[in-house]
Protein backbone atom coordinates (compact mmCIF):
# COMPACT_ATOMS: atom_id res chain seq x y z
CA UNK A 1 0.00 0.00 0.00
CA UNK A 2 1.14 3.41 -0.84
CA UNK A 3 2.31 5.82 2.00
CA UNK A 4 -0.32 8.06 0.91
CA UNK A 5 -3.44 5.64 1.34
CA UNK A 6 -1.98 4.09 4.28
CA UNK A 7 -1.69 7.54 5.84
CA UNK A 8 -5.28 7.63 4.45
CA UNK A 9 -6.47 4.74 6.47
CA UNK A 10 -4.95 6.08 9.79
CA UNK A 11 -7.13 9.52 9.53
CA UNK A 12 -9.98 7.80 8.78
CA UNK A 13 -9.84 5.35 11.59
CA UNK A 14 -8.47 8.78 13.94
CA UNK A 15 -11.23 10.16 12.19
CA UNK A 16 -13.93 7.75 13.90
CA UNK A 17 -12.26 7.75 17.03
CA UNK A 18 -10.26 4.98 16.97
CA UNK A 19 -7.07 5.65 18.62
CA UNK A 20 -5.38 2.88 19.43
CA UNK A 21 -2.20 3.64 22.17
CA UNK A 22 0.51 1.36 23.59
CA UNK A 23 -0.33 -0.30 26.93
CA UNK A 24 2.49 1.59 28.62
CA UNK A 25 1.27 4.87 27.29
CA UNK A 26 -2.80 3.79 28.37
CA UNK A 27 -0.80 3.56 31.86
CA UNK A 28 0.86 6.73 31.69
CA UNK A 29 -2.70 8.72 30.43
CA UNK A 30 -4.51 7.29 33.32
CA UNK A 31 -1.51 8.51 36.04
CA UNK A 32 -2.14 11.70 33.94
CA UNK A 33 -5.45 12.08 34.66
CA UNK A 34 -4.89 11.23 38.64
CA UNK A 35 -2.83 13.83 38.73
CA UNK A 36 -5.07 16.29 37.31
CA UNK A 37 -8.21 15.55 39.91
CA UNK A 38 -8.48 18.63 41.83
CA UNK A 39 -9.18 16.39 44.85
CA UNK A 40 -5.86 13.93 44.44
CA UNK A 41 -3.71 15.51 47.87
CA UNK A 42 -0.41 16.84 47.10
CA UNK A 43 0.91 13.22 49.11
CA UNK A 44 -0.83 11.41 46.94
CA UNK A 45 0.87 13.39 43.71
CA UNK A 46 3.65 12.53 45.62
CA UNK A 47 3.44 8.94 45.68
CA UNK A 48 1.74 8.78 42.21
CA UNK A 49 5.04 10.21 40.78
CA UNK A 50 7.29 7.95 43.19
CA UNK A 51 5.42 4.77 41.77
CA UNK A 52 6.09 6.37 38.18
CA UNK A 53 10.23 5.45 37.25
CA UNK A 54 10.40 8.13 34.02
CA UNK A 55 8.21 10.50 35.84
CA UNK A 56 10.22 10.58 38.76
CA UNK A 57 13.00 10.70 37.21
CA UNK A 58 12.09 13.96 34.87
CA UNK A 59 10.56 15.51 37.93
CA UNK A 60 14.09 15.60 39.43
CA UNK A 61 15.60 16.04 36.91
CA UNK A 62 13.72 19.59 35.90
CA UNK A 63 14.04 20.45 39.29
CA UNK A 64 17.45 20.31 39.24
CA UNK A 65 17.84 22.16 35.45
CA UNK A 66 19.47 25.60 35.72
CA UNK A 67 15.79 27.48 35.21
CA UNK A 68 14.46 25.97 38.08
CA UNK A 69 17.43 25.45 40.75
CA UNK A 70 19.45 28.57 40.27
CA UNK A 71 21.20 28.12 43.45
CA UNK A 72 22.80 25.15 42.35
CA UNK A 73 21.82 22.96 45.51
CA UNK A 74 21.19 19.72 44.19
CA UNK A 75 17.49 18.23 44.53
CA UNK A 76 17.10 14.62 45.44
CA UNK A 77 13.95 13.34 46.17
CA UNK A 78 10.28 13.88 44.45
CA UNK A 79 9.04 15.86 47.25
CA UNK A 80 11.45 18.16 47.47
CA UNK A 81 11.36 18.57 43.70
CA UNK A 82 7.53 19.14 43.17
CA UNK A 83 7.65 22.05 45.68
CA UNK A 84 10.09 23.89 43.76
CA UNK A 85 8.53 23.56 39.88
CA UNK A 86 5.40 23.54 41.16
CA UNK A 87 2.13 21.30 40.30
CA UNK A 88 1.36 22.76 36.89
CA UNK A 89 4.99 21.28 35.35
CA UNK A 90 4.53 17.78 37.33
CA UNK A 91 1.21 17.69 35.11
CA UNK A 92 2.93 19.22 31.85
CA UNK A 93 6.06 16.75 32.38
CA UNK A 94 3.01 14.03 32.81
CA UNK A 95 1.50 14.30 29.25
CA UNK A 96 5.48 14.14 27.66
CA UNK A 97 5.57 10.84 29.42
CA UNK A 98 2.79 9.99 28.02
CA UNK A 99 4.37 10.86 24.65
CA UNK A 100 7.66 9.45 25.33
CA UNK A 101 5.81 5.87 25.80
CA UNK A 102 4.89 6.49 22.53
CA UNK A 103 8.46 5.28 21.57
CA UNK A 104 8.59 1.49 23.18
CA UNK A 105 9.87 -1.24 21.32
CA UNK A 106 10.56 -0.21 17.71
CA UNK A 107 12.19 -1.21 14.77
CA UNK A 108 13.36 2.50 13.91
CA UNK A 109 15.07 3.13 17.08
CA UNK A 110 17.23 6.11 15.73
CA UNK A 111 13.96 7.89 14.51
CA UNK A 112 12.16 7.56 17.36
CA UNK A 113 15.47 8.51 19.65
CA UNK A 114 16.34 12.15 16.99
CA UNK A 115 12.87 12.84 16.81
CA UNK A 116 12.45 13.23 20.48
CA UNK A 117 16.04 15.02 20.77
CA UNK A 118 14.00 17.21 18.59
CA UNK A 119 11.34 17.44 20.71
CA UNK A 120 13.58 18.21 24.15
CA UNK A 121 15.52 21.12 22.38
CA UNK A 122 12.46 22.86 20.90
CA UNK A 123 10.59 22.61 24.18
CA UNK A 124 13.86 23.88 25.59
CA UNK A 125 14.55 27.03 23.47
CA UNK A 126 10.84 27.89 23.47
CA UNK A 127 10.85 27.84 27.14
CA UNK A 128 13.68 31.10 26.38
CA UNK A 129 12.74 32.22 23.59
CA UNK A 130 9.04 33.02 25.24
CA UNK A 131 10.39 34.64 28.00
CA UNK A 132 13.27 36.67 26.27
CA UNK A 133 11.56 37.75 23.14
CA UNK A 134 7.85 36.45 22.37
CA UNK A 135 7.16 37.52 26.33
CA UNK A 136 4.30 34.41 26.12
CA UNK A 137 4.10 31.93 29.15
CA UNK A 138 7.59 30.37 29.46
CA UNK A 139 5.88 26.98 31.03
CA UNK A 140 3.17 26.69 28.40
CA UNK A 141 5.90 27.43 25.78
CA UNK A 142 8.10 24.27 26.83
CA UNK A 143 5.61 22.33 27.53
CA UNK A 144 3.95 22.98 23.70
CA UNK A 145 7.72 22.08 22.54
CA UNK A 146 7.33 18.52 24.46
CA UNK A 147 4.60 17.96 22.05
CA UNK A 148 4.09 19.36 18.66
CA UNK A 149 5.39 16.43 17.68
CA UNK A 150 3.04 13.83 18.68
CA UNK A 151 1.60 12.85 15.60
CA UNK A 152 4.79 11.17 14.52
CA UNK A 153 5.15 9.27 17.88
CA UNK A 154 1.51 7.84 17.42
CA UNK A 155 2.56 6.76 13.55
CA UNK A 156 6.40 5.46 14.86
CA UNK A 157 3.90 3.65 17.41
CA UNK A 158 1.61 2.19 14.50
CA UNK A 159 4.16 1.41 11.78
CA UNK A 160 4.44 -2.52 12.98
CA UNK A 161 0.49 -2.50 12.07
CA UNK A 162 0.84 -1.09 8.51
CA UNK A 163 4.33 -1.80 7.72
CA UNK A 164 6.20 0.11 5.35
CA UNK A 165 4.42 3.50 6.69
CA UNK A 166 8.16 4.43 7.73
CA UNK A 167 11.08 3.80 6.21
CA UNK A 168 14.58 5.21 6.03
CA UNK A 169 13.80 6.79 2.35
CA UNK A 170 10.35 8.03 3.45
CA UNK A 171 11.81 9.69 6.71
CA UNK A 172 13.45 12.29 5.15
CA UNK A 173 11.31 13.02 1.68
CA UNK A 174 7.85 13.42 2.67
CA UNK A 175 7.51 16.49 1.15
CA UNK A 176 9.58 15.62 -2.11
CA UNK A 177 7.31 12.36 -2.90
CA UNK A 178 5.16 13.12 -6.12
CA UNK A 179 2.42 9.99 -4.49
CA UNK A 180 1.51 12.64 -1.42
CA UNK A 181 0.65 16.35 -1.96
CA UNK A 182 1.51 18.45 0.79
CA UNK A 183 -1.61 19.41 1.53
CA UNK A 184 -2.70 16.32 2.10
CA UNK A 185 0.06 15.60 4.22
CA UNK A 186 -0.56 18.24 6.43
CA UNK A 187 -4.21 17.68 6.83
CA UNK A 188 -3.66 14.22 7.86
CA UNK A 189 -0.86 15.52 10.27
CA UNK A 190 -3.07 18.41 11.99
CA UNK A 191 -6.22 15.73 11.88
CA UNK A 192 -4.30 12.50 13.81
CA UNK A 193 -2.64 15.15 15.76
CA UNK A 194 -5.65 17.03 16.88
CA UNK A 195 -6.97 14.15 18.53
CA UNK A 196 -4.49 12.90 20.28
CA UNK A 197 -4.04 16.47 21.87
CA UNK A 198 -7.65 16.01 22.36
CA UNK A 199 -7.44 12.92 23.98
CA UNK A 200 -4.58 13.77 26.07
CA UNK A 201 -6.79 17.16 27.22
CA UNK A 202 -4.35 19.45 25.86
CA UNK A 203 -5.56 22.88 26.32
CA UNK A 204 -7.10 23.78 23.19
CA UNK A 205 -5.20 27.62 22.90
CA UNK A 206 -2.15 24.97 23.30
CA UNK A 207 -3.25 22.92 20.47
CA UNK A 208 -4.30 25.85 18.50
CA UNK A 209 -0.89 26.94 18.55
CA UNK A 210 0.81 23.96 17.39
CA UNK A 211 -1.47 23.70 14.63
CA UNK A 212 -0.28 26.62 13.81
CA UNK A 213 3.13 25.94 14.35
CA UNK A 214 2.73 22.88 11.73
CA UNK A 215 0.97 25.57 9.43
CA UNK A 216 4.01 27.40 9.28
CA UNK A 217 1.78 30.72 10.09
CA UNK A 218 3.93 33.62 11.49
CA UNK A 219 2.32 36.56 12.72
CA UNK A 220 4.11 40.07 12.48
CA UNK A 221 5.06 40.83 14.62
CA UNK A 222 6.06 37.41 15.98
CA UNK A 223 4.37 37.16 19.61
CA UNK A 224 2.01 34.67 19.89
CA UNK A 225 3.02 30.90 20.87
CA UNK A 226 2.66 29.58 17.76
CA UNK A 227 5.19 32.12 16.69
CA UNK A 228 7.63 30.49 19.80
CA UNK A 229 7.35 26.99 18.40
CA UNK A 230 8.26 27.70 14.84
CA UNK A 231 11.25 29.76 15.71
CA UNK A 232 12.59 27.25 18.43
CA UNK A 233 11.44 25.04 15.89
CA UNK A 234 14.50 26.50 13.93
CA UNK A 235 16.70 27.45 15.94
CA UNK A 236 17.00 23.51 17.47
CA UNK A 237 20.34 21.89 16.95
CA UNK A 238 18.92 18.81 16.49
CA UNK A 239 15.82 18.90 13.12
CA UNK A 240 13.17 16.27 13.33
CA UNK A 241 13.63 13.19 10.62
CA UNK A 242 9.80 14.06 9.44
CA UNK A 243 10.17 17.30 7.47
CA UNK A 244 6.58 19.09 6.78
CA UNK A 245 5.60 22.07 3.94
CA UNK A 246 5.63 24.64 7.00
CA UNK A 247 9.52 23.80 7.65
CA UNK A 248 10.13 24.61 3.76
CA UNK A 249 9.37 27.94 5.47
CA UNK A 250 12.34 28.21 7.58
CA UNK A 251 14.26 30.44 5.91
CA UNK A 252 11.52 33.18 5.91
CA UNK A 253 10.77 32.40 9.77
CA UNK A 254 14.68 33.23 10.92
CA UNK A 255 14.21 36.47 8.71
CA UNK A 256 11.33 37.70 10.23
CA UNK A 257 12.73 37.13 13.59
CA UNK A 258 14.35 40.45 12.75
CA UNK A 259 10.89 42.36 13.00
CA UNK A 260 11.08 41.43 16.98
CA UNK A 261 14.83 42.09 16.98
CA UNK A 262 18.43 42.25 14.89
CA UNK A 263 20.18 39.16 14.63
CA UNK A 264 22.80 40.31 17.15
CA UNK A 265 20.68 40.70 19.56
CA UNK A 266 19.01 37.55 18.84
CA UNK A 267 22.59 35.29 18.86
CA UNK A 268 23.46 37.36 22.54
CA UNK A 269 19.78 35.94 23.59
CA UNK A 270 21.05 32.41 22.45
CA UNK A 271 24.12 32.70 23.37
CA UNK A 272 22.96 33.88 27.02
CA UNK A 273 20.67 31.20 27.13
CA UNK A 274 23.05 28.19 26.20
CA UNK A 275 23.39 26.96 29.55
CA UNK A 276 19.10 26.92 30.62
CA UNK A 277 18.89 25.48 26.81
CA UNK A 278 21.25 22.67 27.51
CA UNK A 279 19.91 22.18 31.14
CA UNK A 280 16.34 21.71 30.33
CA UNK A 281 17.14 19.60 27.43
CA UNK A 282 19.51 17.49 29.68
CA UNK A 283 16.39 16.84 32.03
CA UNK A 284 13.78 16.13 29.31
CA UNK A 285 15.99 14.14 27.42
CA UNK A 286 16.39 11.73 30.48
Amino acid sequence: MEKSALLSVLAAEVGQGKLVFPTSANAAMNLKRTLEDPDCSIDSVIRLIQAEPLLSAKVVAIANSFVFNRSGKRVTDVRSAVTLIGMRTVRNLATAVVVQQFTGPQLNKELVAQLWQHSAHVAALAQVIARRITHQDPDTAMFAGMIHEISWFYLLAREKYYPGLIDASMASSWTNDDDLEDESELECEIKIGTAILNALSVPKSVIEAIICMWEGYLSTPPTTLGDTLLFADQLAPVKSPFILPSDQTGDDVIAKIGTLADQETIKAILKDSEEEVKSLTAALCG
